[in-house]
């Protein structure tokens, strides 16, 4: 089947990361995938949620929310009415999940690192991009801390990537794009470190039932996608940190 910008079945859409995109975050990303762009920040806050208090470590939590305008149609802010979506809730809890997966909250230290990821628009894949180009951010507001002294070492233990995958007409296709996910008859999200383990895989069918046989496909073409988004996040990572982008 044809694809939007001729992409074969395996091949991820035009990524870019761009970093130090905010000048008053300690670690900031803002990551472009085909036309998915989301704006990544990583803020240090000195202090730990009350119910971490008595314990000597540190928290990563995420945020998630998308612009009125990041699709076709205006939708209203979530501020407006009130409260978060599920959609939105669920999203930012496996944001936090996953990042902390990748990090010794001991070495962190008693603070807390918010990493939030605001869509500004949307094209299919935004909280796989959101995890990817959020651990960018992480990333660089470690370095923040460690390059003041405030911790030893960096306390992230790996690298962290995100990609959807599905079955299209029956076709294993990865990095789907809106009109692709809204079309499939199934639809998987992948979370995977630089080891090439698993740390989350969200799945659903959406048309049909799914066979163990093409679940195995699509995590295939996951870890080959992933391993491409993560190669591309260690060559931004050693740019210069002031407009670094791949």
């Amino acid at each position: 089947m044809s694809r939007s910008n001729g992409r074969r079945f395996d091949q991820v859409r035009p990524v870019t990361m761009t970093r130090a995109v905010n000048e008053h975050a300690e670690g900031s990303c803002l990551i472009v995938c085909g036309t998915t762009r989301v704006l990544c920040t990583a803020s240090v806050e000195e202090r730990v949620p009350p119910w971490m208090r008595d314990q000597n470590r540190g928290w990563v939590t995420g945020e998630y929310g998308m612009l009125p305008r990041a699709t076709h149609d205006r939708t209203s802010r979530e501020a407006s009415q009130g409260k978060q979506g599920g959609r939105t809730l669920e999203i930012q809890r496996l944001i936090g999940r996953s990042l902390r997966s990748v990090v010794n909250l001991d070495q962190l230290g008693k603070r807390t690192i918010w990493v939030d990821c605001d869509v500004l628009q949307a094209d299919g894949g935004t909280r796989t991009a959101a995890i990817t180009g959020g651990f960018v951010a992480l990333m660089d507001a470690c370095s923040w801390l460690k390059e003041r002294g405030r911790i030893k070492t960096l306390p992230v233990t790996d690298f962290l990537g995100a990609i959807s995958c599905g079955l299209v007409g029956g076709m294993p296709l990865l990095d789907l794009d809106y009109q692709e996910d809204s079309h499939c008859g199934a639809d998987l999200n992948f979370v995977m470190n630089g080891a090439g383990r698993f740390i989350e895989v969200q799945g659903t069918a959406e048309g049909h039932p799914f066979s163990r046989e093409e679940f195995d496909t699509l995590a295939k073409l996951a870890e080959t996608g992933i391993g491409q988004l993560i190669a591309l996040q260690r060559k931004v990572l050693l740019q210069p940190l002031h407009g670094a982008t791949v």
